[in-house]
């Protein structure tokens, strides 16, 4: 059995992190408490980690290209569940929020 690469599983742990500690890009969620939503909605937080797994890219090496861009792509799925009035641009693109197992 083959494991993650551990470029991919610390990406996971900063994501994991930054979203569980409220910290997730302070920019765009800036005074937004997020994380009552997402951890009483189980839907959600299923969401956000989809989205950033889905967007998140690896090269050959295993080495992640993007985690920036996927953090960022997942705090905008959150920022549009807490706030009707922002607008994700681009907009989500179906792969991006598409689930994906059982």
């Amino acid at each position: 059995m083959t494991h993650l690469p551990t470029d991919v599983r610390a990406a996971l742990r900063f994501f994991a992190f930054h979203l569980g500690n409220g910290t997730l890009d302070g920019e765009l969620l800036d005074g937004i408490d997020y994380r009552a939503r997402l951890f009483v909605y189980g839907s959600d937080l299923e969401m956000v980690f989809a989205v950033f797994a889905n967007v998140l890219e690896v090269d050959e090496q295993g080495q992640t290209v993007n985690d920036g861009e996927a953090q960022h792509r997942a705090a905008q799925w959150i920022r549009q569940r807490c706030d009707p009035a922002y607008r994700v641009e681009p907009p989500f693109a179906p792969w991006e929020t598409e689930l994906h197992g059982p």
